[in-house]
């Protein structure tokens, strides 16, 4: 049986979508009962049967930006665009790659274009003086009930969305600091995983994430500690606890995909009960 995060993070049925275009390059994927709500702004968006343009007036970062924050106001003034953060993030099909517009992070899901994030699993290998050796558990927050996402989910101890400005490492330490009060001679120590790759479909739109998972090996004695009110609560998992609330799916997708990893390349479970997650380490492709 696949676990339900595996099916979830794919779960994207391309024609009930049409591409989101910036020149010549596709950035994003609206679905089709959101196109007509676009058509309002003919001088905005070119629009035929097969895609979604952006008009090729707007050809410098700051007029495509402009462009389209005046639509996403709109339409998040109407309820179309939900959870406002007042964040920026960078339309570009790459992490290094230069940005072609800057939009409101809550509209990246309307127009599907690619979001990146860090998750990190907080590993302790001797939780406490009774524990076996090698009886390794991990730390798990639980969201906020108030979270614009899967709130009161459970989740990686430190998890973030990247910022345009913000670099992985920069991330990983503003992240530790503010989920769980880790601090940076220690946030530093994180040692890279894989990289996931989600592609779903969400009923405020299209999430295409490139996940960057790490691992930090945390003190015995350390707790975190929330310092921004995004987490409800942190507990402190075995493995096979931390496993049962993935495949309960109590986890959110892309914590439970980071949570596998950790577990996966540290052969603490075995690769049968992740089957289909390897293609999950890869990007999408569609023939």
């Amino acid at each position: 049986m696949t676990l339900p995060c595996i099916t979830a993070a794919r779960r994207f049925d391309v024609q009930a979508h049409v591409p989101f275009c910036i020149d010549a390059e596709q950035v994003g994927w609206i679905r089709t009962g959101d196109v007509p709500l676009l058509a309002r702004w003919p001088d905005v968006f070119d629009i035929d049967s097969g895609r979604v343009t952006l008009a090729p007036a707007f050809n410098t970062v700051d007029l495509r930006s402009a462009a389209l924050g005046s639509v996403i106001g709109a339409l998040a003034a109407e309820d179309r665009i939900p959870g406002w953060r007042n964040e920026t993030y960078a339309i570009r099909n790459a992490f290094d790659a230069p940005p072609l517009a800057y939009i409101e992070r809550a509209a990246s899901r309307f127009f599907g274009t690619m979001t990146y994030a860090v998750h990190l699993n907080g590993v302790v290998e001797y939780a406490h003086s009774g524990a076996p050796r090698g009886a390794p558990q991990l730390w798990i927050a639980r969201r906020s009930d108030t979270k614009a996402t899967d709130p009161g989910m459970l989740d990686n101890v430190v998890a973030g969305g990247i910022g345009w400005g913000f670099g992985v490492a920069e991330t990983i330490v503003k992240e530790c600091w503010e989920e769980a009060g880790i601090p940076e001679e220690i946030a530093t120590r994180a040692v890279a995983g894989r990289t996931a790759h989600v592609l779903q479909s969400l009923p405020e739109g299209t999430q295409a994430e490139q996940i960057f998972i790490y691992d930090l090996a945390l003190p015995a004695d350390f707790a975190p500690r929330n310092q921004d009110g995004e987490v409800g609560e942190h507990r402190l998992a075995r493995i096979d606890e931390a496993a049962r609330w993935i495949e309960e799916g109590a986890m959110t997708v892309d914590a439970s995909l980071a949570t596998l990893d950790c577990l996966l390349r540290r052969r603490w479970i075995d690769e049968d009960a992740c089957t289909g997650i390897e293609a999950l380490f890869v990007p999408p492709v569609f023939a």
